[in-house]
C-alpha cells in the first residue's frame, strides 16, 4: 500500500510540473513611438485565445508558451505580432507599437479673405447657397421629364380656315412621283475597269477646263498624275461615267485639287 502511494505521488508531482512548465507567463511593457504612453493595450494569445489588458503604465502579463504568438492591438496603432521564444518566457520584453499615418486631404481655397467680417461672411453665404443651387439644378437635370412638351403650334381657336384640310396635295405628290422617275432611270453605279476609267479620264480632258491646274505650271504629265489622284481619291470614274455633267466632275476636281496641293506644296505662279 505504501509503494502504491509513493507511485502514485510521483505520478502527481511530474503531471503538476510538466502543467507548471507548460502554462508560464510573460511579462513586459508596452509603449508608443517615442516613449508616449498609449495604454491599456489588449494583449491576445493567438496560441490559447486568452487576452489581457496592459496596465497604466504599460505593464503587461499573460499566460504562454513557447513558440504561442502573441499579439498587441491599439486603435489608430500598427497592430504588433511576436512569437514567444524560450528566452521570453525568463526575461521581461519591450513592445513599441508605430501610430498609424492619417492622410488628410488637400484643401483648395478659392477666395482669400479680405479682413472684412461683414464682407467676408457675405462671400461665404454667397458661396453655400451658390453650391444649394448647383446641386439643385444638377439634380434638376438629371430627373425625368414629368410634363410634357408644348409643340409650339398655334392654337385653332387663332388659326384661319385650313384651306388644304380634306385636299390632296397635288404638288407634293407629283413632286414625289418625279423624284422616284428620277431616281429609277438613272444609271446604277458600278465599279469602272481599266478601259472605262481611261475613256473617262479622257473625257474630262477634253470636255472640261483645266486652267485652274496650269497657273500652277502644270504640264500635260503633272496634270495627267493629278487626274489619277482624283479619280482614286473621290471615285470619279464609278460616280459619273454613266451620268457625266460637267460642272458636277469640275466640282470634284477642285475639291481633290485643294488637298492635292497641300500635299505636294504646290504654289500658283
Amino acid at each position: 500500500m505504501g509503494e502504491y502511494m509513493r507511485q502514485s505521488l510521483c505520478f502527481v508531482l511530474i503531471t503538476v510540473g510538466t502543467l507548471m512548465s507548460a502554462q508560464q507567463k510573460v511579462s513586459g511593457k508596452i509603449a508608443g513611438g517615442g516613449d508616449s504612453n498609449i495604454n491599456p493595450v489588449l494583449v491576445v494569445n493567438i496560441s490559447s485565445q486568452k487576452t489581457a489588458l496592459s496596465d497604466d503604465t504599460g505593464k503587461f502579463e499573460i499566460d504562454a508558451a513557447e513558440n504561442d504568438e502573441i499579439r498587441f492591438v491599439k486603435e489608430g496603432y500598427y497592430r504588433f505580432d511576436k512569437k514567444i521564444g524560450k528566452e521570453d518566457l525568463n526575461t521581461p520584453i519591450h513592445i513599441v507599437l508605430q501610430r498609424m499615418e492619417i492622410h488628410i486631404p488637400e484643401v483648395k481655397i478659392t477666395y482669400t479673405p479680405t479682413g472684412n467680417l461683414a464682407k467676408d461672411n457675405q462671400h461665404l453665404n454667397e458661396s453655400r447657397k451658390l453650391q444649394s443651387l448647383k446641386s439643385e439644378m444638377s439634380d434638376y437635370m438629371r430627373s425625368p421629364l414629368i410634363e410634357p412638351l408644348p409643340d409650339n403650334n398655334i392654337s385653332k381657336t387663332f388659326a384661319g380656315h385650313d384651306f388644304k384640310a380634306g385636299q390632296v396635295d397635288v404638288m407634293g405628290v407629283l413632286s414625289a412621283i418625279s423624284g422616284l422617275i428620277k431616281k429609277a432611270s438613272k444609271p446604277k453605279i458600278t465599279k469602272a475597269n481599266y478601259h472605262e476609267t481611261q475613256d473617262f479620264l479622257n473625257r474630262v480632258k477634253n470636255e472640261i477646263n483645266l486652267n485652274f491646274l496650269k497657273k500652277y505650271g502644270m504640264g500635260e504629265e503633272q496634270i495627267d498624275m493629278f487626274l489619277l489622284y482624283a479619280n482614286k481619291t473621290r471615285l470619279l470614274a464609278k460616280k459619273y461615267r454613266k451620268d457625266f455633267n460637267s460642272e458636277t466632275v469640275k466640282t470634284e476636281l477642285i475639291i481633290a485639287f485643294d488637298e492635292y496641293r497641300k500635299i505636294n506644296k504646290l504654289s500658283d505662279k
